[in-house]
C-alpha cells in the first residue's frame, strides 16, 4: 500500500477524499481481501484444506476467481474422413477434460505444437492408457461395450509446459466433442492514468462473454483486439447470448460516493449445448448514468456480487442410436449372417454424461443402423472324387469296386472330411454285378522263383478252366483264349551273386479265425551256374524276406468242448473207443512229402491229383486220396 501512495500523488479533492473512506474502510475491516500466505486463509499448523472446500481452481477455500475457465462443445454435420484440429491448449492449462457426449466411431488426437504425435497420431490407434506429453500425465479412455453410453474422453492434470492441439479423427457424421480447462490469472493493478479515474484497482481481470454475445476483458478500455470482440482465442465460438438486462440508465446522485456499480454484463460459455448446463454470470463495472462499461478499480471491490451460475441451454438434447459390437459369423464358412444390437439412446443432461434407452421414435429423424450384415470368413472344402472305380472284385457274382473321394480347401488342399458337408460325401465303395459265375479260366499266381538261378529263365502258373469255382472242366471246354503258363524273367549275372531264397508258405497254424504261416529262409552262393549254401550274414546287406506272416480262414463259430480222450487202443483202422483212429493204417510219409499250400483240399477236390505238379505240391492229401481209392478198390 506504501509503494501504491508513492506512485499516486497527485489526486483531485474528490479522488482523494473517497479515496481516504476507502483506506479507512479497509484499514477497520482487514479481513475482507485475505493475504496470500501460502494457506489460502487456514490456520497454521492444520492438514492441508482441512475443514475447507477447493474451488474450480484447485485453490483451498478460494472462490474460483484466480483462474479462468475456459469450456466449449465442438459439433459439426460433416466433415471430411481424416483429421480436423479443433482446439489449440495453450500453454500453463490446468484439469484439462475432453470427452465425447455421444458415442461414435470418431477417435480423439493430441499433438504437440511441432507435430509429434501424443495420442492416436499417425493413423495408428493407441490403446487406451496412460500417456506422458508437455510436462503433464494424460489419461485416455475408450469405452467399447454397448452398454457404455460415453464416447472417448481424455483428461489430465496440468500444467502443460508447452501447447497442445486436439484434433478429431473424422469417421461417423455428427461428432459431439465437450472441452473444458482452467488457466491461472495474473492479478494486475493498472498504474497508467486515465482522463476520468485516479482510483486503484481492487479486482482482478477477467474473461468476460457479454452481453452481446462476445467474450471481452472488461478492464481493456482501449479496445485491445485481443480480447474485445472475440471469444477465447483457443476456443470453439457457441451461440451468443440474449441481452441480460434492458433497463433505462440509472440516474446518478452526487450524493452517492462513486458515481460506478456493479452490473450483469453477460455470462461465461454454457457447459453444455443441450439437456441443461451451467454457466457464471458476469458482473462488471460500469458508469451510473451513462451504463459504459469502466476500470473495475472505480468500483467498490466490497460491493461486488458473489458468484452466480445459473441454467442455460435447457433444451432436450437429441437422440441418438447407440450401437453394439457385431456377433461372430453364424458360418465357419461359406455366406453367413452378423447381428449387432442397436438401441434408440436420449442423454439425460443436467451435467450427466448418462443416456436413457427411448422408444424408436425418438430417432426417426436419423437413419437406423443396420442390425444384420452378410459375412463369409472364407470357402468352404468341398469333395472332390480323386479317381475313377476300379474293376470288380470277383470275375463273376457280386462284388465291390471302390474310388478314391477327397476333401478339397478352396486351396486345393487335401484337408480331413470333417471340414466339408458329411452329408453330401460322395460313395467311395459300391456294389458291382460281375453277372452269373458261368466257365471261366482259372490261374494260380506267378510262382516266386525264376526256372533258372541266374541269367534268363521264366516262372510259371497252373491254367484250369473250372465253373463256379469248384468245378473242374477239361481245358478245351472254356472256350476263349487260354492265359499263357509262362512268363520270361531275368536274375542277371550269375557269376558271385548272393540271394536270399525261400521256401513255399506252410499251412495257416489255426483252422479258422487269425493264424500265422511260416516258411525258410536261406542265404544262397551263386558261382559259375551253381549254388551253395552260406552263412545268413553273408546276406546282411540284403533285404531278407519275411519268414512269418498272418493269416486268416473264416470266421470262428460256435463250437463244442470236451476234455480229452483217452488213448486208442489202437493207433490205426479203429480201436475199442467209438471213431478211434479209424484211418486206415499207412506207412509214414517221407519227410520231403508235405503240403505247399493251405488249401490243398480244393485241389483234391477238383480231382487236379493226376497232375504231377499238384500231386508234389500237396504231396501228403494226395497221397491220402490214392491210399483211400486204394482201399475201396478191395472192398
Amino acid at each position: 500500500m506504501a509503494l501504491w501512495l508513492q506512485g499516486r500523488l497527485v489526486l483531485s479533492p474528490r479522488r482523494k477524499a473517497a479515496f481516504v473512506a476507502l483506506f479507512l474502510f479497509w484499514g477497520l475491516l482487514p479481513e475482507v481481501l485475505p493475504q496470500d500466505t501460502g494457506t489460502h486463509g487456514r490456520p497454521s499448523g492444520e492438514p492441508v484444506c482441512e475443514g475447507y472446500q477447493v474451488d474450480v481452481c484447485g485453490v483451498c477455500a478460494g472462490d474460483g476467481s484466480s483462474c479462468e475457465v475456459v469450456s466449449g462443445t465442438f459439433s459439426r454435420s460433416f466433415l471430411s474422413v481424416g483429421y480436423h484440429k479443433i482446439l489449440e491448449i495453450p500453454l500453463g492449462a490446468q484439469n484439462i477434460r475432453i470427452m465425447e457426449t455421444v458415442k461414435s466411431k470418431n477417435y480423439l488426437a493430441l499433438r504437440t505444437t511441432g507435430g509429434d504425435s501424443v495420442i492416436n497420431g499417425n493413423w495408428a490407434i493407441d490403446r487406451p492408457g496412460i500417456f506422458f506429453a508437455a510436462g503433464t500425465e494424460l489419461t485416455y479412455r475408450r469405452p467399447n461395450e454397448i452398454r457404455s453410453r460415453t464416447g472417448e474422453s481424455v483428461t489430465a492434470p496440468g500444467p502443460t509446459a508447452q501447447e497442445l492441439h486436439l484434433y478429431l479423427i473424422y469417421q461417423q457424421p455428427g461428432p459431439i466433442v465437450f472441452y473444458e480447462y482452467t488457466l491461472p490469472r495474473q492479478n494486475t493493478v493498472i498504474h497508467q492514468s486515465a482522463p476520468h479515474s485516479e482510483v486503484l484497482p481492487l479486482a482482478e481481470t477477467w474473461l468476460l462473454h457479454s452481453a452481446d454475445g462476445r467474450g471481452h476483458d472488461p478492464s481493456d478500455v482501449g479496445g485491445n483486439e485481443n480480447s474485445i470482440g472475440g471469444v477465447h482465442p483457443n476456443q470453439v465460438p457457441s451461440e451468443p447470448l440474449p441481452q441480460a438486462t434492458d433497463r433505462p440508465a440509472a440516474q446518478f446522485d452526487p450524493g452517492q460516493l462513486s458515481p460506478h456499480t456493479w452490473r450483469r454484463t453477460g455470462a461465461s460459455l454454457c457447459s453444455a449445448t443441450c439437456g441443461t448446463g451451467r454457466r457464471q454470470v458476469v458482473f462488471t463495472c460500469v458508469e451510473q448514468v451513462t451504463d459504459a462499461v469502466v476500470p473495475e478499480d472505480l468500483c467498490e471491490f466490497a460491493q461486488r456480487p458473489s458468484p452466480l451460475t445459473e441454467d442455460c441451454n435447457s433444451q432436450p438434447c437429441p437422440a441418438f442410436w447407440d450401437v453394439g459390437e457385431w456377433s461372430a459369423c453364424s458360418k465357419t464358412c461359406g455366406p453367413g449372417a452378423q447381428r449387432r444390437q442397436v438401441l434408440c439412446r436420449q442423454p439425460l443432461g443436467n451435467g450427466s454424461l448418462a443416456a436413457a434407452a427411448v422408444g424408436p421414435l425418438q430417432c426417426r429423424r436419423l437413419e437406423r443402423p443396420e442390425t444384420v450384415t452378410t459375412c463369409q470368413l472364407k470357402i468352404c472344402s468341398e469333395w472332390q472324387i480323386r479317381s475313377e472305380w476300379t474293376p470288380c472284385s470277383v470275375p463273376c457274382g457280386v462284388g465291390q469296386r471302390r474310388r478314391v473321394v477327397r476333401c478339397v480347401d478352396n486351396l486345393g488342399d487335401v484337408v480331413t472330411d470333417e471340414e466339408c458337408n458329411m452329408r453330401l460325401r460322395p460313395e467311395d465303395v459300391q456294389n458291382c454285378d460281375a453277372g452269373p459265375c458261368a466257365r471261366s479260366w482259372f490261374f494260380t499266381r506267378w510262382s516266386e522263383r525264376c526256372s533258372a538261378e541266374c541269367g534268363e529263365g521264366s516262372r510259371s502258373r497252373t491254367v484250369v478252366c473250372m465253373m463256379n469255382h469248384i468245378s473242374s472242366l477239361p481245358l478245351d471246354s472254356c472256350g476263349d483264349e487260354r492265359p499263357d503258363e509262362l512268363t520270361p524273367c531275368d536274375l542277371s549275372s550269375c557269376q558271385h551273386r548272393l540271394e536270399w531264397y525261400t521256401g513255399p508258405w506252410g499251412q495257416c497254424s489255426v483252422e479258422c479265425g487269425n493264424g500265422t504261416q511260416t516258411r525258410t529262409t536261406v542265404c544262397l552262393l551263386h558261382t559259375n551256374g551253381t549254388l551253395g549254401v552260406t552263412t545268413p550274414s553273408d546276406c546282411a546287406h540284403l533285404p531278407r524276406p519275411p519268414s512269418a506272416r498272418a493269416c486268416q480262414l473264416k470266421r470262428c463259430g460256435a463250437k463244442w468242448f470236451s476234455t480229452e480222450w483217452s488213448s486208442c487202443s489202437r493207433s490205426c483202422e479203429g480201436g475199442e473207443r467209438e471213431g478211434c483212429n479209424s484211418h486206415p493204417c499207412i506207412p509214414e510219409f517221407d519227410e520231403n512229402c508235405r503240403d505247399m499250400y493251405y488249401n490243398c483240399n480244393v485241389v483234391v477236390q477238383a480231382r487236379l491229383c493226376v497232375y504231377s505238379y499238384y500231386k508234389t505240391a500237396c504231396c501228403v492229401s494226395c497221397t491220402r486220396v490214392s491210399q483211400r481209392e486204394v482201399q475201396l478198390a478191395r472192398r
